[in-house]
């Protein structure tokens, strides 16, 4: 019974993970990369579209994004867009292809940037702490129904803290190779 409750945990942790991931993802550092322009939407025929449904996005070189439109009215509509995402970036029309420089990250941004890795990764943090904490009233539960004994729960709820401990650490580790990353000039 605990060994699935252990299991059970184990995976909701690894989505921990996989969100700060995401998260993570969605900071940029300066290099070009198709996720920046994820949230851009476009008004489509009258439908809020993704920029991913109505042209693709390409990487051109390390510091500029090729967004190609399946339609060629669409350009003026696409550049607008990420105009007006707050992403900093200002397109730039060549023919039928649409063309994104990334601006070199100054000093302020780089910092601002860190601090919000920081926030997402304590938030992550305190998600799997909520998970240990779910996993450990689920053994007192289990205790008190006598579906275990004390010393079977003990077990597990060392068990628990060494899972919580090994993912803290992977958030960590994942933290500090995104912050020597902004911090690369």
């Amino acid at each position: 019974m605990s060994q699935k409750v252990i299991k059970d945990a184990e995976q909701r942790m690894h989505k921990c993970i996989d969100v700060f991931k995401q998260e993570m993802a969605k900071l940029r550092t300066g290099r070009a990369h198709p996720s920046i322009l994820e949230q851009v939407r476009i008004d489509y025929y009258g439908n809020e579209t993704p920029l991913s449904q109505v042209a693709s996005v390409n990487v051109g070189d390390a510091r500029t994004l090729l967004i190609s439109p399946w339609e060629k009215k669409l350009i003026p509509v696409i550049e607008k867009a990420i105009l007006n995402a707050g992403l900093g970036l200002n397109p730039v029309t060549s023919g039928d292809v649409v063309r994104v420089p990334m601006p070199p990250l100054n000093e302020e941004r780089r910092k601002e940037l860190i601090r919000v890795l920081r926030t997402e990764a304590e938030t992550a943090r305190v998600s799997i702490r909520n998970v240990r904490r779910d996993s450990n009233n689920e053994f007192k539960e289990l205790l008190k129904n006598k579906e275990i004994t004390e010393d079977e729960e003990r077990r597990s709820t060392d068990q628990i803290q060494k899972l919580t401990d090994k993912f803290i650490a992977e958030v960590d580790q994942l933290l500090s190779t995104k912050e020597t990353d902004l911090m690369a000039v």
